[in-house]
């Protein structure tokens, strides 16, 4: 059984996702937990998927903290807020609004890792469930309110400032991040929100917030006196950002301008395998090195929590700072835009951030384990600076490619770059040749 993938379980509800999956999965959480918070994203499966979920915790005895609809950071916070053992979101983040999912959160905020995925898979698999007796079932508490009211004050608390006066569009997507609009109303700016309303059907745009979907984000922000555009997905654990002058900001450039503002001289930023070598080169300006890792925001956050890392981050949209919690929490991400934004203008600040020629390619391919298997041996054979957390990356010096599988189709995933567009079309088809030789 392979349920989980790095972010949780997700899939089309009534098909991989079911109410019959959500009771077992708290059955399966209920073995050995106490006390567990559960909150949702605005999807309607959500509510009964919840529901079998609580059940499934309850009748093994675990007491359970329901904080209703919420945004995934506020669940993963109120893990440690409310001294428990585990978290639970109902959500499937920024896929599309047939799916749902089921993501699981330690205390420290991180998500569960590899070995805590593998514990709950062979509980579910093996049907192991130590039911509690009639008189000992766990118990229900609300704390919807107390919990975004808390994730609001603790991010005001994370700040540099205690106000701003910024002009800041926020398009909460329909989703659960509507705590970033409070907290930013709170330190005094002018807020406009767009696709306020919580909608688990996403009918103001796709639920992923890619340049294509906040187009209209970005046009309202280039075309009225707004500082800041701010862009979520449904459980807002992803944020993107429009300059004042309605440029989308690249998630690398972002992750060039988050790590750069929060890390010092000495220390490293973590980052997936497949981060721009501009990110890089900005932070070697201030002596700050990158540490790679697999793709994944758990992953990320795993290496953030390590001594020295100051940040860690994904071009998809999720930020971590470690000294504050290890869930990507987008609420966050979007205020410490807003006040980056406020000392000095994002687009000044992402000007200064190199902009790479990369290549990008799917293969169709069958058996993709054995292939990347060959690929895997013939690099590490020819090439001398070989990262392998993920797929296979080949640093060139002057630029780098990486060959993944994809995690849910029958392909492989090439990215090449380089800082000069003939060497970045050179890279992709070395490793088009690679992969092509492994195929046959």
């Amino acid at each position: 059984m392979t349920l989980f993938g790095t972010s949780g379980i997700r899939g089309p509800v009534g098909e991989t996702v079911t109410a019959d999956l959500a009771l077992s999965v708290g059955r399966a959480l209920g073995v050995d937990s106490d006390r567990v918070v559960v909150g949702r994203d605005p999807r309607e499966s959500g509510e009964f998927l919840q529901s079998a979920l609580v059940a499934g915790l309850r009748e093994s005895g675990t007491d359970v903290v329901d904080v209703g609809l919420a945004s995934t950071p506020t669940v993963g916070r109120a893990v440690g807020w409310q001294a428990a053992d585990a978290g639970v979101s109902i959500t499937a983040s920024h896929n599309p609004a047939e799916d749902n999912g089921i993501k699981l959160w330690q205390p420290s905020g991180q998500a569960f890792d590899a070995e805590r995925r593998e514990t709950i898979e062979e509980r579910l698999e093996d049907g192991a469930f130590d039911p509690a007796d009639w008189d000992e079932c766990g118990t229900l508490e609300s704390w919807a309110t107390g919990a975004r009211t808390r994730h609001a004050e603790t991010i005001r608390s994370e700040l540099d400032r205690d106000s701003l006066s910024s002009h800041v569009l926020v398009d909460v997507g329909n989703g659960a991040g509507g705590v970033t609009a409070d907290v930013l109303q709170a330190m005094g700016c002018h807020v406009e929100t767009l696709n306020g309303q919580p909608d688990g059907a996403f009918p103001g745009r796709p639920s992923e917030p890619t340049p294509e979907n906040c187009q209209s984000l970005a046009t309202l922000v280039a075309e009225s006196d707004a500082d800041v555009g701010i862009a979520h997905d449904g459980d807002a654990d992803r944020m993107r950002a429009v300059a004042g002058d309605g440029t989308y900001l690249s998630g690398d450039v972002l992750l060039a301008l988050f790590a750069r503002a929060a890390a010092s001289p000495g220390d490293r930023v973590a980052v997936p395998v497949d981060t721009s070598l501009a990110v890089g080169d900005h932070l070697a300006e201030i002596d700050v090195d990158v540490e790679y890792t697999p793709v994944g925001d758990v992953y990320v956050a795993e290496a953030a929590s390590a001594e020295g890392v100051a940040f860690g981050g994904e071009p998809s949209g999720a930020w971590i700072w470690p000294d504050h919690t290890l869930c990507p929490d987008g609420p966050l991400a979007a205020c410490t835009a807003v006040t980056l934004d406020a000392d000095r203008p994002l687009a000044d600040r992402a000007a200064e951030v190199p902009s790479y020629p990369i290549r990008r390619d799917n293969v169709g391919v069958d058996a993709k384990g054995a292939v990347m298997d060959r690929v895997r041996e013939r690099v590490l054979d020819e090439f001398d600076d070989v990262t392998t957390l993920d797929g296979v990356r080949v640093d060139l010096g002057d630029a780098w490619f990486l060959l993944r599988a994809s995690g849910t189709q029958p392909l492989v995933r090439i990215t090449a770059e380089a800082r000069d567009a003939d060497r970045a079309d050179d890279a992709l088809a070395t490793a088009r040749d690679l992969l092509s030789d492994a195929r046959t």
